[in-house]
């Protein structure tokens, strides 16, 4: 082929890159170009035999100019053109030529882009059902700045690079391409060209994916849902504030329950089965954890490749809009586990996105976690610390999710994290703190309480990290709430110790008040207590199987009296004997025993006892909301008072963890009057001996722990017992 055969757009080297698949610029090429006057078509069609365009009425053959590339002289016309190829079946397609639509992404976004600062990522990036110029089909766009080609493949052009190569946008790094005809449950790659090499991969914001293990994108069209929420929206800012009852139901979806045929269930079954399930147990909020798409079941979400496709293991993203919706419908907020520290080296994935370091650090002392064979983004480059952030805002957002727990934020702060002496790089001023993280986790907390009215982030942060649930103009990380690890490692060790000895250790369950009003506390059982050979809660409880119960009964009593909000794990609130399994579901014929229906009804009072009581939530994050009353660690018997706002009735909380009974107790009350057992973990409701205060108790004039009042209880062996002052 001699350059006097091609049209006077192209040069050879044009002609070969198509043939090639690395033409860097294809729309100066393919599609309808006009010069000096006269217009030229050019497409690229594999396994055509031949093409005929047509515009209007007229239509004209394009002859080939090499293998698959058709070229060719076409009349002028204002009319756009469709194409029509032939194959040797003699089978016809006519179809809209791609090439004919002008650029999608616009000057506003193309800016934001490349700057690294566009909050609606995910409206720009991704895969789109949209409609220009009348013609239904989808708009490609990824970013890719180290590419020399990107093309879309899917199950719709053979998953050839030839087909639909894309077009660079400006200088923002990203491309695009309009492909009509495409749409909803369109299977789809970007097939990228750089660096000497030709890969796929998954769309990073792509809404949809297919069954793992196949790795491909799935286009989902999720606009146009038709929320009916807007009385729990408008509402739930006061929900979340830190004066506020909130106890969470942290659940993984593809275990809670399943079917009779050991089928996960759906979204929308969830939203019956779950919904009803946690409102009639009385927590305020709904968990997940981690259900952004993930490969591999076994990492339960936390090694998430889909950052912006909810799974499709329960369906596709209006279904789980269905749940949030139910959740909501309930009086229920929904929390999702959040997981940016990290991300799997799937080859489908972000690693080496485009055979450059794109996302990830190239020096494996930032950007590899060992504990997890993971790789950690590089949060001080601008695009990822955006696309990272914008993912956040978008599922508090497009599915009205009420708040984020962000997984792993140690591993984030500390460049040292897990790490020996030589397998780090510091800081610019030679310290562990990575300053790029520190920024990152302010600007993603600042955009999303910023952009999303009523919403709360979660930080699960296990060391003494200063001001983590701190305003950021105030110096913090600005979370709404911590995990308390340091409360959830020491009650649990004391409580697992033989009854005996915990007198010696009296402290385990006292010292964690010394630091409980320095964050916005939330107090967590959660998932990671109760697997890798941990064992389930009533597992790890010490005695025969009484004792066991007695044991676990009386420690839920006291967590929940504890100042700082509530979590647990499914399967905890019924005691399961068996240590959870990701793969099966939760053992709910264990509450055919009283003692597992005891305890669940335990939890569920608690849950109630705790949200109708200001004094148990009111002050959880104050100083002033709490004291103690008595610590007898020769007793291991330890009792304290809670306080609300001024005109809510006081509460009055004394546990006893050794399996004597103790009667006659005189315990000093912070207010004169007439004191109500409220709750008792020994009442026979619940599996225990039925050793309550039957009769309320008046206060008397003796004074006892620097108080001028104080009364006279019975403590069951094994319980909590909460008292309130009648009003």
């Amino acid at each position: 082929m001699t350059e006097t055969h091609l049209p006077p757009h192209m040069t050879a080297d044009d002609l070969a890159a198509l043939l090639e698949a690395r033409h860097p610029a294809p729309f100066d090429v393919l599609g309808v170009h006009t010069v000096k006057g006269k217009p030229w078509l050019v497409a690229i069609i594999p396994d055509a035999v031949g093409v005929s365009a047509a515009f209007g009425k007229k239509a004209v053959e394009i002859p080939r100019l090499s293998g698959p590339v058709f070229a060719g002289p076409v009349p002028k016309s204002k009319a756009s053109h469709t194409l029509t190829a032939t194959f040797e079946d003699g089978e016809d397609w006519t179809f809209e030529d791609p090439y004919r639509f002008g650029p999608v992404i616009g000057d506003v976004d193309q800016y934001l882009l490349g700057e690294g600062t566009h909050r609606r990522l995910w409206e720009t990036l991704g895969a789109h059902v949209s409609k220009i110029d009348g013609v239904k089909g989808t708009h490609f766009a990824v970013w890719a700045p180290n590419a020399q080609r990107v093309s879309v493949v899917g199950d719709f052009n053979s998953w050839d690079g030839r087909r639909a190569p894309m077009r660079r946008v400006g200088n923002t790094g990203a491309w695009e391409i309009f492909l009509p005809n495409i749409g909803e449950g369109a299977t789809y790659k970007f097939e990228i060209s750089s660096q000497g090499s030709v890969f796929e991969k998954a769309d990073p914001c792509g809404f949809g994916a297919e069954h793992p293990p196949a790795t491909g994108s799935v286009v989902r069209d999720i606009s146009g849902y038709g929320w009916d929420d807007s009385e729990w929206m408008s509402t739930r800012a006061v929900k979340h504030r830190r004066d506020e009852p909130i106890s969470i139901y942290e659940v993984h979806l593809g275990s809670w329950r399943r079917a009779a045929d050991n089928r996960k269930l759906s979204y929308k079954e969830l939203a019956t089965e779950l919904v009803e399930y946690a409102k009639y147990m009385g927590f305020t909020h709904l968990e997940f954890l981690p259900i952004s798409e993930f490969p591999f079941d076994g990492s339960w979400g936390y090694q998430p490749v889909g950052m912006y496709a909810p799974t499709i293991r329960f369906g596709p993203p209006h279904e789980f809009r269905d749940l949030v919706e139910a959740a909501h419908k309930a009086g229920l907020g929904v929390l999702l586990d959040w997981v940016p520290g990290h991300f799997p080296s799937d080859a489908h994935g972000l690693a080496e996105f485009d055979a450059t370091h794109l996302y990830e650090h190239a020096d494996p002392r930032e950007g590899f976690h060992q504990d997890w064979n993971t790789l950690i983004y590089n949060y001080g480059r601008t695009e990822v610390k955006n696309y990272l952030t914008a993912n956040a805002v978008y599922w508090l957002k497009e599915y009205h999710v009420d708040g984020i727990r962000v997984d792993a934020v140690a591993s984030m702060l500390y460049r040292d994290y897990s790490r020996d002496h030589d397998q780090w790089v510091p800081n610019k001023d030679g310290g562990r703190e990575n300053y790029e993280a520190i920024d990152f986790l302010k600007e993603m907390n600042t955009v999303a309480y910023a952009e999303v009215d009523g919403i709360m982030t979660v930080a699960e942060e296990s060391t003494a990290f200063p001001g983590v649930s701190s305003p950021v103009d105030a110096g913090g990380l600005g979370f709404g709430f911590k995990w308390n690890m340091g409360w959830m490692n020491d009650t649990l060790r004391y409580i697992e110790k033989d009854p005996i000895y915990r007198q010696y250790d009296h402290h385990l369950m006292t010292f964690p008040i010394d630091y409980s009003f320095s964050e916005n506390f939330i107090l967590p059982i959660s998932h990671d207590e109760v697997v890798h050979g941990k064992g389930s809660m009533i597992a790890k409880m010490p005695g025969n199987e009484w004792e066991k119960f007695a044991n676990l009964r009386a420690y839920y009593g006291f967590m929940w009296s504890h100042p700082g909000k509530k979590l647990l794990f499914m399967g905890c609130e019924f005691a399961q004997w068996e240590e959870w399994n990701h793969d099966e579901s939760l053992d709910w014929d264990a509450l055919h025993g009283p003692l597992q229906q005891g305890m669940q009804n335990l939890v569920r009072d608690l849950n109630h006892v705790y949200r109708d009581t200001p004094a148990l939530y009111r002050r959880d994050c104050e100083p002033s909301g709490f004291r103690w009353l008595e610590n007898d660690p020769g007793q291991s018997l330890t009792s304290f008072a809670r306080f609300g706002e001024d005109g809510d009735a006081p509460v009055v909380v004394v546990c006893n963890f050794t399996p004597i009974e103790r009667t006659g107790v005189r315990i000093g009350v912070p207010e004169a009057g007439t004191w109500c057992e409220i709750l008792n973990s020994d009442a026979d409701t619940y599996g225990g001996g039925n050793r309550c205060n039957e009769t309320d108790v008046h206060s008397d004039e003796i004074a006892w722990s620097d108080l001028p009042q104080s009364i006279e209880i019975n403590v069951p062996p094994l319980s909590t017992v909460i008292f309130q002052r009648k009003a």
